[in-house]
């Protein structure tokens, strides 16, 4: 049985999977991943990016980290891609429970995903840090120089987790509780080399761990199923999973590539054949 296939059988026969991601996640939406060989930590800065998105240098230059800031980090045009729609599909379908991402882009929720851990926070999520009034992405993108609040002229803040500042707590609490209960754990599109955020997979337990990644990780080696690859396209062939109601019922229409597909009908908590479809 070959890697999809196997990914496929542990999907198909779980409805408790914990899908964790990084930034390979979002690299095929046009996303640069600060790690990869082509991603802004090897272009030329007057500071390495690591040090502009720390907290210090926030304090200390706040107007240059604006610069970089918008310049590189919000990528707002960028649209969710293959893996992020079937993450949507399979929550839909009630056997994705949690996206525990360290992304901050949003893009799992502009996909249609609902339950979503955003263990650094989000770009489309800004405060005033004197009267503590909220503002979105936009605002920040069609500002200039330090961006100041609309109503008190305070300073904005970005609510992303910047280096030297400590993940949220119920955030991380509620992470542990979903990896710890999960009976499947998908990792995707991370080198699993960001901590504290890394060491969160320590706390599964259960019965599959999947690592979808293009290159090797640190984790291969425990992991049941090690799939090196892209995460889209590994993703767009998992079979697709569609939920919608009808008549007091939720149907559910399994995808299948390359043989008949099966449509179901759940009603009760029992599963029904309702429909054929020749593939």
């Amino acid at each position: 049985m070959g890697e999809i296939e196997q990914l496929q059988k542990i999907i198909t026969d779980s409805d408790n999977i914990v899908f964790f991601g990084g930034a390979g996640v979002s690299t095929e939406s046009g996303i640069p991943d600060f790690r990869s060989v082509d991603g802004l930590y090897h272009q030329k800065y007057d500071y390495p990016p690591e040090t502009i998105l720390s907290h210090s240098f926030y304090m200390r230059k706040t107007e240059e980290f604006y610069r970089f800031y918008r310049d590189k980090m919000l990528c707002l045009t960028a649209k969710p891609n293959a893996a992020h729609k079937k993450l949507a599909e399979l929550e839909q379908a009630g056997k994705l429970k949690a996206i525990v991402t360290q992304n901050i882009d949003g893009l799992h929720q502009a996909a249609g995903s609902k339950v979503v851990l955003e263990l650094h926070a989000s770009v489309h999520r800004n405060y005033c840090r004197h009267c503590g009034k909220l503002f979105d992405a936009g605002y920040i993108l069609n500002s200039t120089g330090i961006p100041t609040c609309d109503a008190c002229g305070g300073q904005i803040k970005p609510d992303v987790v910047l280096y030297e500042e400590g993940l949220d707590q119920k955030t991380l609490e509620d992470a542990v509780r979903y990896i710890s209960e999960a009976d499947v754990l998908i990792i995707g599109g991370t080198s699993l080399a960001v901590y504290p955020a890394a060491g969160l997979i320590d706390y599964y337990r259960g019965n599959k761990l999947v690592l979808v990644n293009k290159s090797a990780t640190p984790m291969d080696a425990r992991a049941d199923i090690p799939v090196q690859g892209s995460i889209g396209e590994i993703f767009s062939k998992v079979e697709g999973w569609e939920i919608w109601k009808n008549d007091g019922f939720v149907k559910l229409e399994v995808v299948c590539v390359g043989r008949s597909s099966i449509r179901v009908a759940v009603a009760s908590g029992r599963f029904c054949v309702s429909e054929r479809i020749s593939g």
